[in-house]
Parts: structure tokens; sequence; C-alpha cells
């Protein structure tokens, strides 16, 4: 029974004296004007931490408190200042939302100019990544090494940072790094799979497919967070389906690998994302610093396993690249790749952050459009009329599932609360 769970114990206070009483309340005798303090009729056990703050001096009433206390309270001078009354209860961790729901309540209160340059910079560092990525993979097509070299790359950029102090290093427990493992390991075989893909197919093909990533996150999450969706969502899936298929008939750089590869990634990422809700929800990080420490355990896995693959063809490979656009063209090319490879990532999930993740959803289908535009472009990828409509239909039945997700996430958050109302 902690003393502060009834006002009871408030009258015993009296015979302590005015400084004492002070001192239990963890405030100051000032020489101030006199303020009096509302005393809790009811038991507070259940506050985690009561913050009070006050700007000017407040005046209260007494009521519920003895005549005894009344007097002991009279004559204190007190400021109240910022200050946490933290009971037994309040030491305990509080759950709190991962960042894949850090955005969730947005602001409203005008635009943000920090959040879109933040979007601008995020679309550009991805084209500039796609085209870098899928030049380099033409004259060295090792997927392996050059995923493997992009994670090192922003392990790079990120030590920099933490050691220069120009971003603050994140403090981080055991328990997290190892909550961290499964996100980590699926990022990772989104992300190489992901390369595998561009290295057999057209950057425009492998997006297409990419923008399937909706179908197989409505498959897993039955089974793996035992969610439902209205009937909208499931009808959703439909033209991205139909679209990604009449996209593959006429698709000239059609490949079986590269198809499997960007399939395998949107597995990876729907579970990583899947993963991010039930291992990270109970911790709290922002999106700079998590996104490091993702690239980093991803790197250390990844790393050997990439060598055991292709290992043994990698100095043959880098001698035919350098014969073909010279070694320091080739290294420059590799280190960009890898670069922006991070940037576009960490910038994602500063977005997020500061938005909810139907408009994050949005903003990524958006960005898929620019990117399958600019890569046909900059490559003169052969694109025929069919090709177009099964991307269109594609692209618009991933924004219908946004906006359908978006509706039921509604809908039952208002049915929840009219329940728990009744």
């Amino acid at each position: 029974n902690h003393p502060l769970h009834t006002s009871s114990h408030l009258a015993q206070t009296s015979t302590v004296g005015k400084m004492q009483a002070a001192t239990l309340f963890g405030i100051r005798a000032l020489p101030v004007k006199p303020i009096s303090v509302r005393a809790r009729t009811t038991p507070v056990a259940s506050a985690r931490v009561t913050t009070m703050r006050a700007a000017a001096p407040i005046s209260t009433s007494f009521t519920g408190l003895s005549t005894t206390s009344r007097k002991a309270f009279s004559g204190m001078q007190v400021k109240i200042q910022s200050k946490k009354v933290v009971t037994p209860m309040s030491r305990k961790v509080q759950p709190v939302k991962a960042m894949a729901d850090a955005g969730a309540a947005a602001k409203s209160d005008g635009p943000d100019v920090k959040l879109y340059f933040y979007f601008a910079l995020w679309y550009a560092f991805n084209i500039v990544f796609n085209l870098f990525n899928k030049s380099t993979l033409n004259i060295f097509p090792y997927p392996w090494f050059i995923s493997t070299f992009q994670l090192f790359a922003g392990v790079v950029f990120m030590a920099v940072l933490w050691i220069t102090k120009l971003y603050p290093a994140p403090k981080v427990s055991k328990e997290f790094m190892i909550a961290l493992i499964p996100v980590a390991f699926f990022h990772t075989v989104g992300h190489v799979s992901a390369c595998v893909s561009f290295s057999k197919m057209a950057v425009s093909f492998t997006h297409i497919i990419k923008a399937a990533e909706p179908v197989l996150a409505v498959i897993l999450s039955g089974p793996l967070l035992g969610e439902t969706f209205a009937l909208p969502v499931y009808l959703s899936l439909l033209p991205i389906v139909a679209g990604c298929s009449l996209s593959a008939m006429k698709e000239v750089s059609f490949n079986v690998a590269g198809f499997q590869g960007a399939m395998i990634s949107n597995v990876g990422m729907v579970l990583r994302n899947i993963y991010s809700k039930k291992s990270l929800n109970n911790f709290v990080i922002d999106g700079v610093n998590l996104y490091g420490l993702i690239s980093i355990v991803a790197l250390i896995g990844l790393a050997p396993v990439a060598y055991a693959v292709e290992g043994a063809q990698w100095a043959a490979g880098y001698s035919a690249a350098i014969a073909k656009v010279g070694e320091a063209q080739f290294l420059k090319m590799l280190a960009a790749g890898g670069l922006f490879y991070h940037l576009y990532n960490q910038l994602s999930y500063q977005c997020l952050e500061g938005i909810n993740p139907t408009t994050f959803s949005v903003g990524n289908t958006m960005k898929r459009i620019v990117v399958i535009v600019s890569s046909v472009i900059f490559f003169r990828n052969p694109v025929s009329p069919l090709n177009w409509f099964g991307s269109a239909l594609a692209i618009a039945g991933t924004y219908w599932y946004s906006m359908a997700k978006d509706a039921d996430g509604k809908a039952k958050k208002a049915a929840a609360a009219a329940a728990k109302e009744a």
C-alpha cells in the first residue's frame, strides 16, 4: 500500500509539519504566493506517472481534506514545478507502438514542410538508387555481392554519424536486439531477392510484380496476426493480380528466376512488417537509428552466406567489370548504389514517423509509378500497350487496397469503441 494511494494518509501528515508534508509530495517551500492543492479522494494506484506543471501560482479548494489537513496545507508557500511523481507501478515499462505505427496520429494543423521535403528526397533517392543498381548489375551480375555491399555502405554511413556525434547513437537493450533479429532477417531476404530480380529483369517489371505485396500481406496477416478484413479489402486484390498477370504476358524481359525473386522479396518484406509489429511493439526508437541497426544485423547474417553462394566468382566478375567501364567508374557506381540504397530506406522510416500508415502506403504506391516511368525512360525498355494497361491496373488496385484497408481499420476502431461504451 503506497502512502499516496488514499487521501486518508494526508490527514496523518498534519503532525509531521509543513516542510515534511512538502517533502512527501516532492515539492520545495519557496517564498511565493500561497496556493492550495486539491487532494484526490479516490485511489491513484492505477496512475502510471502524474506530471504536474504550472506556469503561474494555482489556487484550488481543499475539498475532500479534513480540518487538520487544511490547516497543514493552508500555510504552505510553494510553487509547483514540472516534476513526476512516480509510484512503484509506474516503474514497469509501458507498451509503446513500434515505428511502423508511429505516424498513426499524424499532424493536421497545417502542411509539414519538412515532411514534404522528406517525401521528395525519398522519391529522388529511390529513383537514383534503382538506376545505379541496375546499371551496376548490368556490368557486374552478382546480386548477392551487391546487396551485401549496399548494407555495408549503410553501416559505414551510420557509424560515421554516430562516431562524429552528428546523430545520437541509440541506447538499446539485449531484449531489443533479440527482437530485432527476425525483422532484420526478413529484411535481408526481401533485399537480396529483389536484387536477384533486378539482375534478371527490367526494373519496371520487377516493380510491377512488387506491387503485388498487398496480396501476400492479406494472406499472411491472417495466420500470423489473426487479422481479418472487410470484403472491399479482398476485392481490391483482384485488379492487382490481374494487372500483374497482364503485364507478364507481353513482358520482353520476363525471366522465371527474376519473377521468383520479386515474389520472394514481397514475402520477405511482408514478414518484416508483420514481425515489426509482433517483436518491436514494446520498444520505441527513432527511424534513423532503427534502420541503422537493421542494416548492422542484416549485414552480419548476409555476408558469410553471400560469400558461400557467389564468392568464387567475384574476382573474375570484378575484372570483367573494370574492363568494361574502368575501375574508378565501377567503384563509384558501387558506392553510389550503396549510399542511395541506405538513404532512401532511411527516409522511408522518417516519412512513416510523420504520417499514418495509410498515407505512407499511398505515397509508396505513387513512388512505384515514378520509379517505373523513370526506369523505362532511362533504360529505354520496350513496353507494349498491354504492359502499360496491366501496370496501371495493378497500381490502381494497390491504391484501392490502401483506401479499403484504411476504411476497414476505422470501422473496427469505431466498433471497438462502441462495444466498450456499451
